[in-house]
């Protein structure tokens, strides 16, 4: 398959694989994760459509007091997280997806205990991964290349074999609602 087919395949699949009992499984997983705790911020993506939701899992970091920021998308392809203390500082912005403001004040610093929760169609336990081909995240984890990168997926988007290219950069880690997979690089 193409990639093009890929994505399609996946987001089928992928639709009929979100619920809010696989989210809530996914959620309580990344809760009990260790790295969590080390953690000065957490990047998070907005979920939205048929993705795993985040929502939950950012207020339960917000509530622990651990620093949270959200992305937003430039035009030339660049992505820059911004934290946030509240979820209603996010509002819709570019491709109809949630947001932050973007104050300059609010960029993270990221460091070796920053950890980056990435989104994407499908992923194999290698930690290779196809999203949605506007090549953000690969551009960002490329220039951040000792961040942790925690990719959250439906079980059933998990595959043995994935279409990708030098430039796809692959995570360290998959929660899905059945179990964490670390993967090998």
């Amino acid at each position: 398959m193409t990639k093009k087919e890929l994505r399609m395949h996946f987001t089928e699949i992928r639709k009929k694989a979100s619920c809010k009992e696989n989210d809530t499984l996914i959620t309580k997983r990344l809760k009990s994760l260790e790295v969590f705790e080390k953690a000065d911020t957490v990047l998070l993506f907005a979920s939205h459509r048929s993705e795993p939701s985040t929502w939950e899992f950012a207020e339960y970091l917000i509530n622990k007091g651990i620093s949270v920021a959200f992305p937003k998308c430039g035009d030339e392809g660049e992505m820059t997280f911004y934290r946030i203390k509240s979820l209603d500082k996010l509002h819709i912005g570019k491709y109809g997806i949630a947001e932050p403001e973007g104050n300059i004040m609010d960029i993270p610093q990221l460091t070796d205990k920053t950890v980056c929760i990435v989104p994407g169609l499908a992923f194999t336990c290698d930690g290779k991964r196809i999203g949605y081909g506007g090549g953000y995240y690969d551009r960002f984890l490329s220039k951040n290349p000792t961040l942790m990168t925690i990719a959250i997926a439906y079980e059933k988007c998990i595959t043995d074999e994935l279409l990708t290219m030098e430039h796809d950069i692959k995570v360290k880690s998959i929660v899905t609602e059945e179990r964490t997979v670390i993967c090998n690089e």
